[in-house]
């Protein structure tokens, strides 16, 4: 149910306004735009009817971009026959990123997930323990508690970042005060509240594995993210800021942590002339030929990373130029340098046209002035571009909904009531559940570094179709 226009408009209704539409086309006395009338009037702007400029090459999200040196290590591989989970290139990166991000160790593995695997394994987590992560996240942050068989509650978000709120953390530190490990990640590119969360963590006796998979390359007062957690892991992942086609790594300035990852992923083999085993193991280890891509890339991280910003930016001044009613994903930019991976817009509250989502569709009704994420996707697709809804908060997915979750007031989870009035806003007048909103209103925009900007301008003016 939304309160439209002084009453509740069911889901049904909402489908109504969409489906059960008159023929009768009028032409826009703005703009030369095919409308079509619904049953209540309203002129709804029909995307079929229009066409836009399309990008003769398809833009993406965010893909890979090799160089050429890439191939070169590969080959290297090949032709050394080091083409297992040892060899030059795996040694190399090790070292390499070691010196970029400035850690003492780095562990080179098959994923993100898997170093975020390790470094739960390595917080000694026991049967049914809780542990607090980010709940405006990719679920690769969140199931490696699950395997270790811990138990995720889920921090809200901030509006100020879009990350892990400290004021959220430490309610929930006041029902759960025996919570060991806290799980931070860095959303698309951009640092969370660092310094107010490990002073949370401090205080609680709490470790943090700290989730970089995003933001490699971003630095928090002038240091880099991978090396404010206890335990910190990187993505190489194929739509990464820099990528291997796959693969990670977990960051440490423990030796001996390190030592024990590179065992757990070549499945624990105990130091006997046999095959034998005394714990589990995993076959985690990243392979040479993988490494080979991901040496070829790590040279070009501040090229990439300055072609990301250079996006952003475009969008953030061709928005405010025509004074879209939207804002671009926030950071700190007083004490922070995103790696811009990907850019982000959402839409303010009163420019929001009625969206409804169940669990694998969604429903909206376009007004004249107004727009939502879905109506906005659909039409960044018809030019060939793609974007993709911000990710559905953790909470919300229905693998962890009777998981507790913790916002600014506390306990997140049956605060409204039927007889009562209110329990969705908080206090402060905005959304008690802030990752449920960012989720509603916002969209990640088509952010390849590929990209050129007669293509941006084509997705730039599509958007702005959406709001007039």
């Amino acid at each position: 149910m939304r309160w439209v226009n002084g009453h509740f408009l069911s889901l049904k209704e909402l489908r109504n306004d969409i489906t059960n539409c008159i023929s009768v086309q009028i032409q826009s006395k703005s703009k030369n735009k095919q409308f079509i009338k619904n049953e209540r009037g309203l002129d709804m702007f029909d995307l079929e009817n229009h066409r836009f400029e399309r990008c003769k090459n398809r833009v993406w999200l965010s893909s890979p971009t090799m160089h050429g040196e890439e191939l070169q290590y590969i080959k290297e591989a090949y032709q050394t026959n080091w083409m297992s989970t040892v060899g030059v290139n795996i040694n190399e990166i090790e070292k390499k990123i070691c010196e970029k991000v400035g850690c003492k160790y780095a562990v080179a593995l098959s994923a993100g997930t898997a170093a975020l695997h390790m470094a739960v394994k390595l917080t000694g987590v026991s049967q049914n323990e809780k542990i607090f992560c980010s709940d405006l996240t990719f679920g690769a942050t969140v199931n490696p508690i699950v395997y270790e068989g811990g138990v995720p509650v889920f921090i809200d978000t901030e509006y100020g970042t879009w990350n892990m709120d400290p004021v959220a953390l430490e309610k929930a530190f006041e029902i759960y005060p025996d919570v060991k490990v806290v799980v931070l990640a860095h959303l698309y590119g951009t640092p969370g509240k660092i310094d107010e969360i490990k002073t949370i963590c401090n205080k609680h006796g709490a470790v943090i594995i700290e989730d970089a998979a995003e933001s490699l390359g971003a630095t928090y007062k002038g240091k880099q993210t991978g090396t404010f957690g206890d335990y910190n892991a990187i993505s190489f992942n194929g739509n990464k800021i820099i990528t291997g086609s796959a693969g990670g790594m977990l960051l440490t300035d423990s030796l001996e942590d390190a030592k024990k990852v590179k065992k757990w992923s070549t499945q624990a083999r105990e130091d006997a002339p046999w095959y034998q085993h005394e714990e589990a193991g995993y076959n985690y280890r990243m392979s040479n030929v993988i490494a080979g891509v991901v040496r070829g890339q790590i040279p070009y991280l501040e090229e990439h990373i300055a072609q990301k910003k250079a996006i952003y930016y475009r969008y953030k001044e061709a928005f405010e130029k025509v004074g879209l009613p939207v804002q671009m994903n926030p950071f700190d930019e007083e004490n922070t340098i995103p790696n811009y991976w990907l850019s982000c817009m959402i839409i303010n509250p009163e420019a929001m046209c009625k969206q409804v989502r169940s669990e694998c569709e969604a429903l909206y009704v376009p007004e004249h002035g107004k727009s939502c994420p879905t109506e906005i996707l659909d039409a960044i697709a018809s030019v060939n571009a793609e974007g993709r809804p911000i990710w559905k908060p953790m909470h919300m997915q229905p693998i962890y909904r009777l998981n507790s979750f913790f916002t600014r007031e506390g306990k997140g989870r049956a605060k409204t009531n039927a007889y009562i009035a209110g329990g969705s806003i908080g206090k402060d007048g905005n959304p008690l559940d802030v990752g449920m909103d960012i989720f509603h209103r916002g969209l990640c925009l088509p952010s390849d570094n590929k990209m050129t900007e007669k293509q941006q301008d084509i997705i730039i003016k599509v958007i702005r179709e959406c709001f007039e």
